[in-house]
């Protein structure tokens, strides 16, 4: 028998790679002459760079760069497929890299510019950006600014500091200097948020207090991101902060694709094109995949288990999912293509005890899973 397993995350708790590991390890003690396929799956923010480098048989750089604090942190993007740059916005800008109290009015971007650069400058040109888990609020002004764009103040003196706290000062924006070779670059962005930059539903208002804005930064941070919009629709006639994904990673998606000219792409989607998930499917009997908790939200935002569990039906693939916690409403789990669901939890118990036992309770129910199919295959 062959197996794919590609599970998500089980947030807090069990990675994608902890996941497939217990998954092995039950498969080989049910089926000893089993083919394990290990597809780990991240959404965008941490742990994409790793997912996509073991899933590809990729590699991974290391680079010294300034933090959200601009303090010095070492960041890893990943090469895969010989010609395409991983970088994950979270291991240069993330918010477990804020050093001391939690202020984004004083995060910057800038190290992920650092990223990119490094990884154009070493001839990549194909480049797929993570940008979940940022801490930053700073309109992506500090990422453009590591790439050479200058943005001036009312007295045109050069803005040094790619903070939010300066997004409301920005007066002229010079893009001459941006670096040439993103002319030459196809930059895609895993973004699963749909949030435009402003407004109550913005980047600002929705996840600026997660960053540890209080209720008069949001509004300097929101009357911020509206000047910066204002000189950009001045300055370079554009107008995509209404864009779905505008206002993710604290308007990271929208610097990245008014300057960058970037794509923004649904993160299952992207990492499965990425590891080439229809050739894996070949000669497959079963495909596990799985996340944290599962409701009616897993199909309508095409959540991991869903996407994997599309591609698995148009190749005849089943496809089961072990999850932590299972909702009610999850008719449409299963139209998606998603055969079966085994649940980690056998009885109701209190929060802590699931995440203290999370990797047991996983392996157990695995092992109830293979059990099952045991039977399935001699009946």
């Amino acid at each position: 028998m062959k197996f794919v397993f590609s599970p998500d995350s089980f947030k807090g708790t069990l990675s994608s790679m902890d996941a497939i590991n217990l998954l092995e390890k039950k498969a080989v003690e049910h089926f000893p002459v089993c083919t394990i396929v290990k597809v780990p799956i991240a959404d965008g923010g941490e742990g994409t760079v790793e997912s996509l480098v073991i899933g590809c048989n990729g590699t991974k750089v290391q680079v010294n760069v300034l933090g959200p604090n601009n303090n010095e942190v070492l960041a890893e993007y990943g090469i895969i497929h010989d010609d395409t740059a991983i970088i994950e916005m979270a291991q240069s800008s993330g918010l477990p890299l804020v050093v001391g109290e939690k202020n984004p009015l004083l995060t910057t971007s800038f190290g992920t510019g650092q990223v990119i650069k490094h990884a154009i400058e070493a001839g990549f040109r194909k480049l797929t950006i993570g940008i979940g888990g940022s801490a930053t609020n700073d309109g992506g002004i500090g990422m453009l600014m590591a790439l050479g764009v200058t943005f001036f103040d009312k007295n045109d003196q050069v803005i040094i500091d790619g903070i939010g706290e300066n997004l409301e000062k920005i007066s002229r924006i010079d893009i001459s200097g941006i670096h040439s070779a993103l002319k030459d670059c196809k930059i895609k962005v895993i973004c699963d948020v749909t949030n435009p930059l402003l407004g109550d539903h913005g980047s600002t208002y929705v996840y600026g207090p997660q960053k540890g804005a209080t209720s008069d930064q949001l509004l300097q941070l929101e009357n911020g991101m509206k000047n910066f919009v204002q000189i950009v629709k001045k300055d370079l006639g554009l107008d995509l902060e209404n864009i779905p994904g505008a206002g993710a990673a604290g308007g990271l998606g929208y610097a990245l694709v008014t300057f960058l000219n970037a794509e923004l792409v649904r993160g299952i989607d992207e990492v499965l094109n990425l590891v080439r998930f229809e050739e894996l499917l070949n000669g497959a009997s079963l495909v596990v995949t799985g996340e944290g908790n599962m409701d009616k939200q897993t199909a309508l935002y095409g959540k991991v288990p869903v996407g994997v569990a599309e591609r698995a039906k148009s190749a005849n693939v089943p496809v089961i999912a072990i999850v932590g916690g299972l909702a009610d409403d999850i008719d449409q789990v299963y139209e998606s293509g998603i055969s079966a669901i085994v649940p980690t939890a056998t009885r109701a118990m209190p929060l802590n005890e699931v995440l203290e036992n999370a990797h047991k309770y996983f392996e157990d129910a695995a092992d109830r899973m293979f059990r099952m199919i045991k039977i399935g295959n001699g009946m």
